[in-house]
């Protein structure tokens, strides 16, 4: 099998190496400790150090880029003390018992930018016990105080006798000890590793050389590839099928009927596709969703025609209109979009009939994963094991209700009873038109200054389909995030959201509601500022004046891009400042119109204050991909639909950001003490109304109805 370091080989490498300490909490939540692998289910490790030296850091959240992978390591080796090449990521098994997300009431898995916020306390406890254990397992032997000794880089020291140690050698005797309650931990201005820019990351090397292992690359044995012939249109289902073609494929071994469609199972990725065009299909659309994109926009439009479910009311919003002296009225609206991560999606299970599965994923929450196998393949849910590796994108993509996915694969496979084990693997085809989609949204804002140009009304309106099922008078939070907690000091402020009901399969995407959220927030916060005849800027900070975090990134932002500064001809800047995840993020965007009229982003000014940074190379480095990933989004992307069907196929349609429209990007973090918060999303929102204010600076043409290119917008 090609996979990451099995169980089985860590075992056999630890019992070669001698001696293990296993630390970990307990499911009441104590921290505890075991010698040895041979770990009991009550007791979930977070840290292993081996004889040899080498320290495991069991990572419970997965890696799909982001940086979990060093960000966690990086806190258990800050208070461990440890060294930094002697410190090995290994992903946690499928327990959810065990390592639950704090944020997500008991289910394990990675999204909204938690993966360092809800494990930071858990990791440096984790690690400051540890290195606790190993010191007054060293005082003991070498028969001198606990408090003179010093640890450095995985080294135990005392100075007094010049004996030394390394923590590997310690191992044996400290796993006698008990741990130790409420051991301090390091002050900030001690850290050594956390905020500090030289640790290269843990993942670089594997993923540069090949050796990193994603879904695609597990192979089994007996395993075939298993594609699925899917209804064209959201809520359809197979009325016939004739499979003689497909069947006669050289390399086709099987095709079954499974509740999600036609599967067809071959010997190689090749002959399932051409196994699958062969199939004859008839389909059943009476209940699927067969309107256009414009038949679906007049529902929604209908829909807001009615007070919907009241997400803010603050104020007098009808008096603060009817007494306004300035007013006005914008509508957005915010297509359907993509996740279209570099690897779609992909798994691979082995199955045995009324016993037992097991699964190999770039699994974004495994304790979903694990229910809906179960259900499928009437298994206990511990008799589902999930092995976790990495993934080539996720942006929420990886995680659904349903486990998508995932659940195919368990279809598949009791489909033929556990006869071969099953790599099912959906094309990019697949997941452009009928994968998960970030909602189409319209919204409806309307404005209102008084005579002195304040502010006097915020009245917005919200319209989409939900991520699941809500009854249409429920409120959809996520279709309001970032606007239930409008920081601007408006005196009238009415939300309210509408939800659709469509068979179109809609998911959380990179930053979920604020992704649109965020785009009507601060372009409408611009236009206001435009009808007081304000600068951008210094309308915003009058108006924040109770949020000094979003005044604080706004101003440093506005600092580093030069913002008053003038601009040439032909040259605009925009701003934006969000909150979102806990964290705080401000961009100026510069950009620049050519003789034709089309647009070119030239630079990104961006500022986050995400309390104590981990890593700020990865900061960095998540600032630039969310900036990238809804660049390229709010210039061209869009799923629409014609008779139900989506009318994009692959890249060519759906224009994925190219290198040359990727602009100069600066990031700025603020130094915090605050805890860590997230930083895998909160730079995407502000990115979009910033551009779009700064075209707005050039063009005079305020852009309502995304994608760009939609509104007329050319770019270089």
């Amino acid at each position: 099998m090609t996979s990451t370091t099995s169980r089985r080989g860590f075992l056999k490498g630890s019992a070669a190496a001698g001696a293990t300490l296993v630390i970990g909490f307990n499911l009441a939540g104590q921290l505890t400790v075991q010698a040895g692998e041979t770990v009991v289910k009550s007791f979930n490790p977070f840290i292993k150090i081996r004889s040899d030296n080498t320290i495991i850091a069991v990572i419970k959240h997965f890696e799909m880029g982001q940086g979990t992978t060093t960000g966690l390591t990086t806190i258990l080796a800050e208070e461990l003390d440890a060294d930094w090449d002697s410190m090995v990521p290994e992903f946690a098994p499928a327990d959810r018992k065990r390592y639950a997300n704090l944020f997500w009431g008991g289910a394990q898995g990675t999204g909204g930018s938690s993966a360092i916020a809800n494990s930071f306390m858990q990791y440096r406890q984790a690690g400051a016990v540890a290195r606790d254990m190993l010191v007054r397992a060293a005082a003991a032997t070498w028969q001198v105080p606990a408090a003179d000794i010093t640890t450095l880089k995985g080294v135990l020291s005392h100075a007094g006798s010049g004996k030394s140690a390394t923590y590997g050698q310690m191992v044996g005797a400290a796993a006698k000890l008990t741990p130790a309650e409420d051991v301090p931990l390091k002050k900030p201005e001690d850290f050594t590793l956390i905020g500090k820019d030289y640790l290269p990351r843990k993942d670089s090397n594997a993923k540069t050389d090949g050796s990193a292992i994603f879904a695609m690359d597990v192979k089994i044995p007996n395993m075939v590839y298993v594609v699925v012939a899917r209804p064209p249109r959201f809520g359809g289902k197979v009325k016939s099928f004739d499979d003689s073609k497909a069947r006669a494929v050289r390399g086709v071994v099987d095709v079954q009927k499974i509740p999600r469609g036609i599967a067809v199972y071959a010997k190689n990725t090749w002959a399932a596709l051409k196994g699958r065009d062969a199939l004859i299909l008839t389909w059943d659309f009476s209940e699927a969703e067969n309107r256009s994109t414009d038949e679906m926009l007049t529902q929604y439009r209908d829909a807001m025609k009615k007070t919907g479910n009241i997400a803010l009311d603050k104020g007098d919003a009808a008096a603060a209109s009817d007494s306004a002296e300035q007013k006005t009225s914008l509508e957005f609206v915010f297509p359907f979009l993509a996740h279209a991560p570099m690897e779609p999606q992909n798994c691979v299970i082995r199955y045995v009939e009324g016993k037992s599965a097991e699964l190999w994923d770039g699994c974004q929450s495994p304790s979903m994963t694990q229910d809906v196998v179960a259900k499928i393949l009437d298994l206990k849910i511990d008799d589902v094991k999930v092995n976790t590796v990495y993934a080539g994108g996720s942006f929420g993509r990886r995680v659904t209700g349903d486990a998508d996915y995932g659940g195919e694969a368990a279809m598949a496979a009791k489909a033929i009873k556990g006869k071969y084990a099953v790599k099912l693997v959906w094309t990019r085809e697949d997941d452009l038109k009928g994968g998960f989609y970030r909602p189409m949204h319209v919204e409806k804002l309307d404005l209102a200054l008084n005579q002195d140009k304040v502010p006097t009304l915020w009245r917005h309106s919200v319209t989409g389909i939900p991520f699941f099922p809500i009854p249409a008078d429920k409120l959809d939070g996520s279709a309001v995030e970032g606007l239930q907690n409008l920081p601007y000091d408006i005196a009238n402020i009415k939300v309210d959201q509408h939800n659709i009901d469509s068979k179109v399969t809609t998911l959380w995407w990179r930053s979920v509601g604020h992704s649109h959220t965020a785009y009507s927030k601060e372009v409408g916060i611009d236009v206001m500022a435009e009808m007081a005849g304000a600068d951008p800027l210094d309308f915003r900070l009058k108006l924040l004046k109770d949020h000094p975090r979003e005044a604080a990134v706004l101003k440093l932002a506005a600092e580093k891009a030069g913002w008053g500064d003038k601009m040439a001809p032909g040259k605009g800047r925009g701003i934006a400042v969000h909150e979102s995840f806990n964290s705080f993020v401000a961009q100026v965007v510069d950009v620049s119109k050519d003789k034709d009229g089309a647009i070119k982003v030239d630079r990104v000014v961006c500022v986050i204050d995400c309390g104590i940074v981990i890593n700020p190379d990865v900061v960095r480095a998540q600032m630039e991909g969310g900036i990238g990933y809804g660049l390229g989004a709010v210039m061209r992307n869009k799923i629409s639909f014609d008779n139900g069907e989506v009318e994009q196929n692959n890249f060519p349609d759906y224009l994925p950001l190219r290198m040359s429209d990727m602009p100069v990007v600066e990031v700025h973090i603020i130094p915090s003490g605050e805890k860590p918060t997230g930083v895998g999303e909160p730079g995407l929102p502000p990115l979009a109304p910033a551009l779009s204010n700064a075209i707005f600076q050039v063009t005079g043409k305020r852009i309502t109805a995304l994608p760009m290119t939609d509104s007329g917008i050319d770019f270089a």
